[in-house]
């Protein structure tokens, strides 16, 4: 008997090594809950996952010293959730950390100045990547308490308006270990501060210097790093085709270029480039000059080119058609938004280059079954097609998608003439994991229901004003699509609760819009709150039929809800306090909700202690007190008022013939 006893005492887990524990741990990814309930078993198991844990995400900087201290072997803390972090939390991570921190992300964090900075690059030696990106605020002091991280490799410094070139100077001195750097938006950087990175900065192999105010006496520095691999230029005004035709070295390892809105670059200045970037893989020209053949045949030279990306360029057809004759064989091509393309252009492109993997035609109004045709039949092994808005395509075209297509992955036909019989013979894609239909009026659930019994890998569905689709048609989905992470079911006026009910199902869906389905009720909301714990984005505007009695359930089960749309529901006081309880919660917008009164949604803002940014309708702006607003915006709260009119929903129908009334 005391044999017997003592063998019921033993924890198997402790004839485990820790390592095989950590093992078992790293396996625990797919849902976010799984690590917090092993922690919770036992004190060996929470003493186990929090030496385990490397990564963190808090929400709130008041709990920062607490959980720094329970999870000591932290390397990377990511705090874009906190929207202020003062000095004195920086002080605490300083200390607590000093020896295991390499990645910090303050991207979305304010409150802080170079004090703190300083003092988490002086405590944290082995810091190497940075993300100070929005910190508006910081000026060249701040910067230079950033080149006090020797031993940093990444720094991301976007929209640092007030940095100017003698900030950046310090940080090329400092930091010389830089392999990548982002200055995007940095508009007191000019040539000097980019050309001491590339001159004390030889590691660099990623450079982003959108928008800067930079010429052409910086660019012979950078073409000389030796490592450069990844060279982001749009917006930059100031470079020409002089400044291009003026270089002579040669950037053997650039593979990726970005000249987006290059307004002053013509085929000439491109030629003198490509010249001198032979092994370039992407190119990136949206927005800029129009692609013609003299543009085309300048970049001919391109040999290892993989991928190029045309986004909102106006493209000829002679130049298309040089496009196709190059002697390289494209993965991706980008015409999204081209003016210019025709179904002679796209058709041949197709016909040349049959390795595309990716074709984007989004808005490419002038094309038909044609190019669809030729693209199918040519580029069987597409893995993604986004055709968005090509209205001239007709609905038998689709069908070819299917049947020739095999591979896709993602498929965005949104506002296209696909019907039932399309829907059937793009179901035979059984990796899709992408799909949008909206405003695809010609569907019902019969070829929706293909695709829930064919595509079982679905991630994400978008059925934005779908009008065909009914309950059966989701239930399909729900049941056969047990991955699923994103549904839109936006207007769709004769969505019941019973679909909610389905979708209740999936366990891993966190993003759910439903805005405009008058039909459905808190009984509906409650079933997805219980069931998709997950939930981190939810839209119920203009659900008139969710009350209070909605908001209940998703404040207890919903604990991952981060953003809320509670516009034109019937929430009141009581339940838009009851969300309080969720510490996720960062993000409402409450416009035209009749049941709140001043005083509870005071109560409900002063309660919700991690939101980051509430919508409001203007009226509400002289009806809470000035010192709550004071209070929550001191605390990292943006208050953003709308004038919004009271105004009722369109018919879908009516609102695509609205539509088509405004795009010429």
């Amino acid at each position: 008997m005391k044999k017997q006893r003592c063998s019921e005492k033993i924890n198997l887990f402790d004839l485990l090594s820790e390592e095989i524990v950590f093992i078992i741990l790293d396996c625990l990814n797919t849902n976010p809950f799984d690590k917090k309930s092993f922690s919770l078993v036992c004190k060996s198991f929470y003493i186990t996952e929090s030496k385990h844990r490397k990564k963190l995400k808090p929400l709130r900087q008041e709990h920062l010293p607490a959980v720094l201290i329970r999870y000591s072997n932290t390397t990377h803390l990511d705090l874009s959730l906190c929207p202020r972090i003062n000095d004195h939390s920086l002080f605490a991570i300083s200390k607590i950390t000093s020896f295991t921190l390499q990645s910090i992300d303050l991207s979305r964090s304010w409150g802080f100045s170079s004090s703190g900075l300083l003092s988490l690059t002086l405590s944290c030696k082995n810091l190497k990547e940075i993300d100070i990106s929005n910190a508006v605020s910081l000026k060249d002091a701040g910067a230079a308490a950033l080149a006090e991280a020797k031993n940093l490799e990444k720094l991301w410094m976007g929209r640092c308006k007030m940095v100017t070139d003698m900030g950046v100077g310090c940080i090329a001195v400092g930091c010389k270990n830089l392999k990548l750097i982002s200055l995007k938006w940095c508009l007191g950087v000019g040539d000097l501060g980019v050309g001491l990175i590339a001159v004390k900065c030889k590691e660099i192999r990623s450079l982003d210097l959108s928008y800067l105010p930079i010429t052409n006496k910086c660019l012979p520095s950078i073409l000389k790093l030796q490592h450069l691999e990844d060279l982001i230029l749009e917006g930059c005004f100031g470079i020409d085709d002089c400044s291009l035709a003026a270089l002579k070295h040669r950037c053997k390892s650039l593979k990726v270029l970005d000249m987006s809105s290059c307004q002053n670059i013509s085929h000439l200045g491109l030629s003198s480039l490509t010249s001198s970037i032979g092994g370039l893989q992407q190119l990136t020209l949206a927005h800029g000059s129009p692609v013609t053949l003299s543009i085309a045949n300048g970049l001919k030279k391109l040999s290892m080119l993989q991928s190029i990306k045309l986004d909102g360029s106006v493209v000829t057809r002679a130049g298309l058609k040089a496009i196709g004759d190059w002697c390289v064989s494209l993965k991706e091509l980008s015409l999204s938004k081209c003016d210019g393309v025709t179904d002679e252009g796209l058709s041949y492109v197709a016909t040349k280059h049959r390795d595309l993997r990716k074709l984007d035609i989004t808005c490419c109004r002038k094309i038909s079954d044609v190019s669809i045709t030729h693209v199918t039949s040519s580029c069987t092994g597409l893995t993604s097609l986004r055709m968005e808005s090509c209205t001239l395509v007709p609905r038998e075209a689709f069908v070819l998608i299917g049947q020739r297509c095999r591979f896709l992955e993602e498929l965005d036909l949104t506002d296209n003439e696909i019907d039932d019989e399309g829907l059937k013979s793009i179901s035979r894609c059984s990796k899709l994991s992408v799909l949008k239909l909206g405003i695809c009026l010609n569907i019902t659930d019969g070829g929706l229901a293909h695709v829930g019994m064919c595509c079982s890998k679905l991630k994400e569905l978008d059925l934005y004003r779908c009008v065909g689709i009914m309950d059966s048609g989701i239930l399909t989905i729900a049941c056969g699509c047990p991955d699923l992470e994103m549904i839109n079911i936006a207007y769709l006026k004769d969505i019941t609760d019973s679909s909610l009910l389905s979708l209740s199902k999936c366990s891993r869906l966190n993003t759910f819009e439903s805005r405009g389905c008058p039909l459905i009720t808190s009984l509906g909301l409650a079933a997805i709150a219980v069931g998709c714990k997950q939930l981190i984005k939810l839209d119920i505007k203009w659900c008139h039929n969710i009350n209070d009695v909605g908001m209940l359930p998703l404040a207890h089960f919903s604990q991952n809800l981060r953003q809320i749309n509670l516009s034109y529901t019937s929430v009141t006081d009581v339940g838009l306090l009851s969300l309080a309880s969720i510490s996720c919660l960062q993000n409402m917008t409450i416009l035209h909700v009749k049941g709140l009164s001043p005083n509870g949604l005071a109560a409900a803002l002063l309660a919700c202690g991690g939101i980051t940014k509430v919508k409001l309708q203007a009226a509400f702006k002289q009806l809470l007190p000035q010192p709550l607003i004071d209070h929550l915006q001191a605390r990292g709260c943006v208050f953003q008022w709308r004038n919004k009119v009271f105004q009722a929903e369109l018919d879908p129908k009516s609102w695509k013939l609205l539509l088509e009334d405004t795009v010429p």
